[in-house]
């Protein structure tokens, strides 16, 4: 990578979500690989750096090692059901919170936000989380301004989505915010990305 590129990482974990990691995955590695003038690049990274499994079979094998990834501009955390676990560890939480430090801007997919709730990072700050879990997250911390129709809210340094497929819609924000609303649509264009459920 050329000097002074921008890093995204998304962080993966066992039973993740897929489409909330894959989804913000290829926004970004299709906005780094069409406009590298723009000086963005995209990784993943997973504890120890092993493979991990998501919550619907797809294996990955991630980029980098979480507890030694080098500097990052953009911390992406999905959701999934494996969060439930890291919900309660002690070690998991004290890194979440180390790499709020140092990473300017911290983003969740779905119940993702529910780790950076336990983790205090969202305390007396809006954020959303998929619709099952709403009152979840209000549980874990009162103070915390539950959005609950929106599919993404942005807080400066924190942003968050609601479930799965809400990521990409996060996601395309961010290159909007990051380089340029015109940018954004020309990613949304490049994977065609415009939603018309059959159902």
């Amino acid at each position: 990578m050329p000097p002074g590129t921008r890093q995204i990482g998304i962080f993966l974990f066992d039973h993740f979500e897929e489409l909330d990691a894959v989804g913000p995955y290829e926004v970004f590695g299709a906005w780094s690989t069409r406009a590298p003038e723009d000086g963005w690049s995209v990784r993943t990274m997973s504890m120890g750096g092993v493979e991990v499994r998501g919550a619907n079979g797809l294996v990955i094998r991630p980029d980098e090692d979480a507890q030694h990834v080098g500097h990052l501009d953009v911390l992406v955390y999905p959701g999934g059901k494996g969060t439930r676990a890291l919900l309660a560890n002690r070690d998991h939480l004290e890194w979440v919170r180390s790499m709020r430090a140092s990473v300017p801007l911290l983003a969740s997919v779905c119940t993702g936000s529910l780790v950076l709730a336990a983790a205090g990072l969202l305390t007396g700050r809006p954020a959303t989380t998929h619709w099952a879990s709403l009152d979840y997250l209000a549980s874990l911390d009162p103070t915390i301004d539950v959005r609950r129709d929106a599919r993404f809210v942005d807080d400066g340094d924190t942003v968050t989505s609601a479930g799965v497929s809400a990521g990409i819609d996060m996601a395309l924000h961010l290159v909007g915010r990051l380089a340029s609303p015109e940018r954004a649509r020309e990613v949304r264009h490049l994977i065609e990305y415009d939603p018309a459920p059959p159902f």
